[in-house]
């Protein structure tokens, strides 16, 4: 069965469907109120990130990084960020990423 991407206003979903239609489907069943930007059948049965376009350098975990600041900030998410950046050289932006989805995931 082919993997295919779907990109939605607020989502990239990763799904197996046995053709467009399907995933189209699916994604609409699941994220009925999100308009699909983009759906594309990938070469292959696997999905790989690339770690280097999502920032992450070196040996550094940046999940648990995020948390351990989520953690001494006690919660708050401005505190946490800085101290991200602090612990990781890491920009506003990324750090902002980094600690706003591990919130999302309940650190």
């Amino acid at each position: 069965m082919p993997l295919f991407e779907v990109e939605t206003e607020g989502h990239i979903i990763i799904t197996w469907a046995d053709d467009e239609e399907r995933a189209s489907t699916a994604v609409n069943e699941n994220y009925a109120h999100e308009k699909i930007l983009r759906l594309t059948k990938r070469p292959r049965d696997t999905w790989v990130i690339s770690k280097a376009a999502l920032g992450i350098r070196g040996n550094s975990d940046p999940c648990t990084v995020a948390r351990e600041c989520l953690a001494k900030a006690a919660g708050d998410k401005v505190h946490a960020i800085r101290l991200y950046m602090h612990e990781t050289g890491s920009d506003l932006l990324v750090a902002r990423k980094a600690i706003e989805s591990n919130m999302v995931m309940g650190w």
